[in-house]
C-alpha cells in the first residue's frame, strides 16, 4: 500500500535557478531561506518543542528534475560528468523517487499574520518554492558521525576557488547579501567538466544577474545587474 505525499511547505531562497545552488546543505551558513506552509498546514500547534532545536531536516522534492524513468547509474558533475556511479551512492536528483534531504540550521520561528507559522533556516541548498514534504528534528546525539567516511567525494570537498569582486560590482548587492554570494561564487558554481576560461558565466541571485569568468583558481565578476526584487524578506 502506497500514499500519495502531501505537500506541507515550500521555501523561499535567493535561487531562482539551479545553477549556483550550494552542492550540499550546511556548506554555506550566510545563506538565509523561509520555510512557508501551505494554508491547511499553518497550524503553529504542528510546531510546538521544535523551538528547542538548533536544526532540523527538510525532506523535499526535486521538482525542477521530475522524470517518467531512472537509470541506475548518473554521471556525477563532480567527477566530471564523465564516470558513472550508482544513482544510490550519489544525491543526483534523478532518482526513482525524486526526494532530497537536507539539514539546515533553525534561525527563528515567526508567526506572520496572514501566513502563520514561518521556519527562518540558513544552509539550505534548495531552489526556490521547492515543494517541502516534511521537517523533522535534528538530533546530534544520534544524527551526528564524526567517524563517518565520505566515499569517492571527499577528495573534492575542499575544492575552493579565490574570488576577486570589484567594489564597483560588488557596492550593487545589497550588504547582507554580499558575503552568501561571495561564498556561493567560491565554492565554485560550475559543473566540473566546464573550464573554458573565456567563458562568461551568469548567475541569478536574490534579484541580480551575476556574470563571472574563471582562470585556474581565480573566479573574477564582471558585471552586475539587477533582475528583480529577491525572494527573501
Amino acid at each position: 500500500m502506497s500514499k500519495e505525499l502531501n505537500i506541507i511547505a515550500r521555501i523561499r531562497t535567493d535561487f531562482p535557478t539551479k545553477f549556483g545552488i550550494p552542492r550540499q546543505s550546511g556548506l554555506i551558513d550566510d545563506l538565509k531561506a523561509a520555510v512557508v506552509f501551505e494554508p491547511e498546514y499553518r497550524n503553529a500547534d504542528a510546531l510546538r518543542g521544535l523551538e528547542g532545536f538548533s536544526h532540523i531536516w527538510l525532506i523535499w522534492e526535486f521538482s525542477a528534475a521530475l522524470r517518467d524513468t531512472w537509470s541506475p547509474t548518473v554521471r556525477p558533475p563532480r567527477l566530471g560528468g564523465n564516470k558513472r556511479m550508482g544513482v544510490f551512492a550519489t544525491r543526483s536528483p534523478f532518482r526513482p523517487n525524486p526526494l532530497g534531504l537536507s539539514s539546515v540550521r533553525l534561525d527563528s520561528i515567526e508567526v506572520d499574520p496572514e501566513l502563520g507559522p514561518i521556519l527562518h533556516v540558513s544552509g539550505a541548498d534548495l531552489l526556490d518554492q521547492t515543494p517541502i514534504f516534511d521537517i523533522k528534528p535534528y538530533l546530534p546525539y544520534t544524527d551526528c558521525h564524526p567517524e563517518a567516511t565520505g566515499g569517492f567525494i571527499e577528495p573534492l570537498a575542499d575544492h575552493e576557488l579565490v574570488v576577486d569582486f570589484p567594489e564597483q560590482w560588488l557596492n550593487r548587492v545589497p550588504p547582507q547579501r554580499r558575503q552568501a554570494l561571495v561564498r556561493v561564487l567560491a565554492h565554485d558554481p560550475r559543473p566540473s567538466y566546464q573550464k573554458d576560461p573565456q567563458r562568461i558565466y551568469g548567475l541569478e541571485f536574490a534579484g541580480f544577474e551575476i556574470k563571472f569568468t574563471v582562470l585556474d583558481k581565480v573566479l573574477t565578476v564582471c558585471d552586475v545587474k539587477q533582475t528583480g526584487t529577491h525572494p527573501v524578506s
